[in-house]
């Protein structure tokens, strides 16, 4: 999500009160009729997908927000992320990107590519397209937006709107070097998969919290969590319903 200062060199990048890799795993994700089965195979086609979206089923998202605020006062600031689902021979998968370490808000995380509603976005989905374009260069006419998830309230005071899109032509990238040090694809199949979801609980003074991680390593390993994994894990719950 785009870095949403007037000026942000001049702000100090806002941390997480925690270091969460190092937080031990929630004993009561164990049992597997709270982790869930795996989306089948068949229901991750861009075919299957598309159908899921028009005709979507009854569900209710599993988590709708970080639930702890950083500005309790004011309401949250409306966003949008887009969900990239690339059409490769091979499957579909997820395009993310890692934010880099200098931003104000997530830094260094690993999200979706997106940012704050603008005056001039008539819809979610203008602001979700927009910023995708403006951050990884993805050009919008190569998404096909098939719908859009339950929004989401990020820590840091955003109402996100995940919007998801299949994109099935050929496209190229140029990274805004200043918000996002990479892109890289997560097979769907694996993230859609519990048995790589991780449920983390953080005692912080009297509040407890749990938060989502979806650690996944390719050439290197990447800690996909917060409220990127959220709206994964809700995802996994639309499709399986």
């Amino acid at each position: 999500m785009s870095d949403l200062a007037a000026d942000p060199l001049r702000r100090t990048p806002r941390r997480p009160l925690f270091d969460p890799e190092t937080i031990p795993l929630d004993p009561g994700f164990d049992d597997p009729a709270v982790r869930g089965t795996a989306v089948e195979r068949e229901r991750l086609t861009a075919a299957a997908l598309r159908s899921r979206f028009a005709r979507p089923p009854a569900w209710q998202p599993e988590i709708t927000t970080d639930g702890r605020l950083y500005n309790l006062e004011a309401p949250p600031r409306p966003a949008a992320v887009l969900v990239p689902l690339v059409v490769r021979e091979e499957g579909v998968s997820v395009l993310l990107t890692q934010r880099t370490a200098h931003l104000h808000d997530h830094a260094g995380q690993i999200s979706f590519p997106g940012g704050r509603v603008e005056e001039e976005d008539p819809t979610p989905v203008a602001t979700a397209l927009r910023e995708s374009f403006e951050e990884i260069g993805l050009a919008p006419g190569v998404v096909d937006v098939v719908g859009t998830l339950p929004q989401y309230v990020t820590a840091t005071s955003y109402l996100v709107t995940p919007v998801v899109g299949l994109i099935e032509r050929d496209f190229s990238l140029a990274l805004d070097a200043f918000e996002v040090a990479e892109a890289f694809e997560v097979p769907l199949a694996f993230l859609m998969d519990p048995v790589n979801h991780e449920r983390r609980r953080v005692d912080l003074g009297t509040l407890a919290r749990t938060f989502y991680a979806m650690p996944y390593t390719a050439a290197r390993r990447y800690f996909i969590w917060g409220a990127t994994a959220a709206m994964l894990r809700n995802f996994y719950h639309f499709l399986r319903a």
